[in-house]
């Protein structure tokens, strides 16, 4: 049995690495003995015209592993979704807080900053920021979320107040994926991150920083992609 690995990024060429470190059977070649193909995250961003070609040189009991694996070419086969697992995404999550923090390049003490989102990447930003001194304050609709925030020690803020105050904060991350902040009227020197899948703020110079796991932790990210595959797709214990 051997496990075939699309090494379309730096972030999979490290997951295959960590899979043979563990003694897998690795592979970039299709063939009859590929039992398992390991496919980008999200596996379909640039189409599915890669993938075509490799699945016609392998079995059609292969297992897919993947991201977004809802896709009318993979239908006749069973897929393993990494982007439907809780500990990948929470994993993921917090991999793009971080490389969120290092690509702004501050100093976080007493900085203003405000984080627009309640779930797993704002969570992760909202600790992190917190540990660096960062005078955090977060946006979020439910009033049980708004108690937490306050809970834990940041500021809450009711999201469809935050237009009333935004010339305070020097850095403003959204994660949100919809549109927040349409016109993002905030100090002329903030820096403006967008994380979310969708754009939740316009209306000035945004930096687009989606995907940053990818990007610029890719041993991590490929070392999380791995472990997720030996626990998901082998079924073995392994801790993320």
């Amino acid at each position: 049995m051997s496990i075939m690995v699309l090494k379309t990024n730096p972030a999979l060429e490290f997951a295959a690495e960590y899979l043979q470190r563990k003694g897998f059977n690795v592979t970039d070649v299709p063939d009859d003995q590929v039992r398992h193909l390991l496919l980008p995250i999200p596996s379909f961003a640039a189409g599915s015209k890669y993938i075509t070609p490799v699945l016609a040189a392998l079995s059609k009991s292969v297992i897919i592993s993947g991201g977004n694996l809802d896709h009318l070419v993979l239908d006749a086969y069973h897929t393993v979704d990494f982007l439907k697992d809780p500990y990948y995404l929470a994993h993921n999550a917090a991999i793009t807080a971080e490389c969120a923090i290092r690509l702004v390049k501050k100093n976080w003490r007493d900085l203003p900053v405000l984080i627009l989102g309640w779930g797993r990447i704002g969570k992760c930003l909202g600790k992190a920021l917190g540990e660096l001194g960062a005078n955090v304050a977060i946006a979020a609709r439910k009033e049980t979320d708004l108690a937490i925030i306050q809970a834990l020690g940041a500021n809450s803020v009711p999201i469809d107040d935050i237009t009333s105050d935004l010339g305070r904060y020097s850095v403003i991350f959204n994660t949100v994926p919809e549109m927040i902040l349409p016109e993002l009227n905030c100090h002329p020197d903030c820096i403006a991150v967008e994380l979310a899948s969708k754009p939740g703020m316009a209306g000035r110079e945004i930096l687009s920083a989606r995907g940053l796991p990818g990007k610029y932790a890719p041993e991590a990210s490929g070392e999380l992609i791995a472990k997720t595959f030996i626990r998901l797709s082998l079924g073995k214990e392994e801790t993320l």
